[in-house]
């Protein structure tokens, strides 16, 4: 009776659950791509079984699925994730290198907001909403901040401020001009022109 017993109990042990709070952290990442790909049409069906877990685990954590795509929204607005990799630049580097990667973080950063939003907004259904004004606000303050400490190693050679700079470049990232027979100016391009002009090397 003892082994059984033991069987028994080894059987039923799980590992320790996840607290409420990382559950929806976990169903909102995998949301994310395929609200991107399917827009509000996505199922809470296709996303629980993307996340291995079962629908009904889906809806312990948010009231129904409008909930869970607002917060979506919200994560995909979010900064925490930009701002952590412009902090991680290495300071050491080149202004010109340090602002390229800080082009690239903001660039995916803004990529992925339009992925959710652009998705949500054009493929019918009950759009979830966006954060408030004060939110987007703070957003744009929390990276403009890091990407003035960026800069901060160069401030006595900025014809500005860090945080002027930094705005100046933020601004431009997130109205950069398409055009139809040009490409897109990469990274490090962009850098090039915000730092020396329009006017190539030799002119002049």
């Amino acid at each position: 009776m003892t082994a059984p017993e033991e069987n028994r109990t080894t059987t039923r042990r799980r590992a320790p659950a996840m607290s409420p709070e990382r559950r929806r952290e976990m169903i909102v990442q995998t949301a994310i791509p395929l609200i991107a790909e399917y827009g509000a049409a996505v199922t809470t069906a296709k996303i629980a079984r993307a996340a291995g877990i079962g629908e009904g685990t889906i809806f312990r954590v948010f009231a129904d699925k409008d909930e869970l795509l607002q917060a979506c929204v919200a994560e995909a607005l979010s900064p925490e994730h930009a701002v952590r990799e412009l902090d991680a630049i290495d300071l050491s580097q080149p202004l010109p290198d340090r602002l390229a990667e800080a082009a690239e973080a903001l660039q995916a950063h803004m990529s992925r907001m339009g992925a959710i939003i652009g998705s949500l907004g054009h493929r019918g259904g009950k759009h979830p909403g966006t954060v408030r004004g004060a939110g987007r606000d703070e957003s744009t303050t929390r990276l403009r901040a890091a990407l003035a400490e960026l800069l901060e190693p160069d401030r006595s050679a900025l014809r500005r401020s860090p945080e002027q700079i930094a705005a100046l470049f933020f601004g431009l990232l997130f109205t950069q001009p398409r055009t139809q027979d040009e490409p897109d100016l990469t990274p490090q391009e962009l850098v090039e022109v915000f730092l020396h002009g329009a006017l190539a090397g030799g002119a002049g």
